[in-house]
Parts: C-alpha cells; structure tokens; sequence
C-alpha cells in the first residue's frame, strides 16, 4: 500500500492529505497525480471494507483538481530542488 512510504516522505502519519500531496512541492505534478489516484483507489478499497481514512474520494477529486489547475498554470512541472518553486 503506499501509504507507509508516503507518510514518511510527508513528515509522519498525522500529515497526509490530498491537499498536502497536491501543494507538496517535492513532487511533481506527474508524481502528485499518480500518488493521489493510487489514494483514490486505496481509500475506496478501504471505505468498501468499513475503514475510515480521514478523507474521502471527493476531497482526493478536489486535490487532483487543484494540481490540474497548477499545470494549466505552469506550475508543477519540476519540484522545488529543480526550481520550479
């Protein structure tokens, strides 16, 4: 699951949300796209067998959104340590 390799590149387990992949600016927009659809299906595998993430597939929609309007804007194609922040 990717969850455990994700929490740790995030900061620890209280740290992950969509919006805080979709502004993580240690990814790109290809790698923040990838991450939050492989969420969507794990948080809908996860609600289907009754666990709650703290999050759902709506708030995830919103997080791809937002990087979508990132790349309409110019941003996101490289990550911080290539300069595009």
């Amino acid at each position: 699951m990717i969850f455990d390799s994700l929490r740790d590149r995030m900061g620890g387990n209280d740290k992950i949300t969509p919006m805080a992949i979709a502004h993580n600016s240690l990814f790109t927009a290809r790698e923040k796209l990838d991450l939050l659809h492989q969420l969507k299906a794990d948080a809908t595998g996860a609600s289907q067998e009754g666990k709650d993430l703290g999050f759902d597939a709506e708030e995830i929609d919103l997080a791809i959104a937002e990087v979508r309007r990132g790349v309409q804007d110019g941003v996101g194609a490289d990550t911080v340590l290539k300069g595009d922040f």
